[in-house]
This record gives structure tokens, sequence and C-alpha cells, in this order.
């Protein structure tokens, strides 16, 4: 069991960007069974890598806006919105606005690696 604010969880950079951040609120020293999630912060003008890999994923805009870019199509993201990223899909999360982009990223634990 743990209960804890997501801010009190450390956050470290991911590597190869510039300006992303990331919280695992729920990682391996918390032993879940079949899921992490991540909070992710990325900075102004920031985006995560344009990538895919097998795995799904589901995210939840906690702050800010930006876009989901998605294979050839770029979608608008805000507070609140829900993405489900299926896998194999080229993806990233981009922040076109001028305070910080928060999103929830719940992945199954293979994606981890």
């Amino acid at each position: 069991m743990k209960v804890t604010h997501y801010r009190d969880v450390p956050s470290q950079p991911v590597e190869g960007t510039e300006g992303v951040r990331v919280r695992w609120v729920v990682g391996p020293e918390d032993r879940p069974p079949h899921f992490y999630m991540r909070v992710f912060e990325i900075a102004p003008g920031a985006s995560t890598p344009h990538h895919r890999h097998p795995w799904e994923h589901e995210v939840f805009v906690l702050r800010g806006e930006g876009f989901f870019d998605y294979e050839d199509e770029s979608h608008p993201i805000r507070e609140g919105d829900v993405v489900f990223v299926e896998g194999q899909a080229l993806h990233r999360f981009r922040n076109s606005s001028s305070r910080p982009l928060e999103i929830i990223c719940v992945i199954p634990k293979e994606g981890a690696g």
C-alpha cells in the first residue's frame, strides 16, 4: 500500500530530452503486479521524443496544454483530456504553451525497460 502526493516523489530528467522530467509515482520499488504510473512535466516548448513501442499506454492531462502528435496527425490536448496510445503507434507529447504541461502516464511493467 502507498499513499503519497505526486510532488513528494523526486523527478528526474528523461534521457535524450531537454525540458522533460518524470516522477515514477508507482514504480518498481512499489512492486505492483501489472502497471507503473508516471507523471511527466514537459516545459514550455519541449516535447517527449517521437517514438514507438509495442505496449499501449493511457494518459491523463493533469495540467497545461499542448499537442499529442500521433502518426501523421496532431491533436490539441488540455487539462482533463484523456489519451489512449495503442502499441506500435508513433507518438509524442508537445508543450506549445507558456506554462508546464503535466501528464499522468500508465504503462504495463514490460514498458519500463
